[in-house]
């Protein structure tokens, strides 16, 4: 490195080539941060749109799925009031109400349900001789 005296400052003749490559190597750093953020984003973004497009499953079924076998079982009876096949006749009466509630044809539910609610709840507590629905 070769230093100039000149009018009392001093020149550093050498040290230019250094501060240029300090200068490109700052600019490649930047040049490279600028890059992994604009990637980084750019995968965050496409996360989020599957996210939002991914179906909707269900957490949890809270009441019985599918249609009405023909001659109801106990089976099918504990799953259309959501109690167990042999729970005391306390639940199984709350859970008729509470279904009752919800399906009531006065409420504007539908009758054919009623009958199968109230035809589920027979069949638990063992009310009725012959299974079957009026409907």
């Amino acid at each position: 490195m070769i230093k100039l005296i000149s009018s009392g400052f001093f020149f550093n003749v050498g040290g230019y080539e250094k501060n240029m490559e300090k200068a490109a190597s700052s600019v490649v750093v930047g040049c490279v941060t600028v890059g992994a953020a604009a990637l980084g984003s750019r995968w965050m973004i496409r996360a989020w749109e599957a996210f939002k497009n991914r179906p909707t499953v269900p957490r949890a079924r809270r009441f019985y799925p599918g249609g009405f076998e023909m001659v109801m079982t106990r089976r099918e009876a504990a799953l259309i009031l959501g109690v167990r096949e042999h729970a005391v006749m306390e639940k199984i009466k709350e859970a008729h109400r509470r279904v009752m509630v919800a399906n009531h044809p006065d409420a504007g539910g539908s009758h054919y349900l009623a009958s199968k609610v109230n035809e589920a709840k027979d069949v638990l507590l063992r009310k009725t001789k012959s299974p079957g629905s009026a409907f």
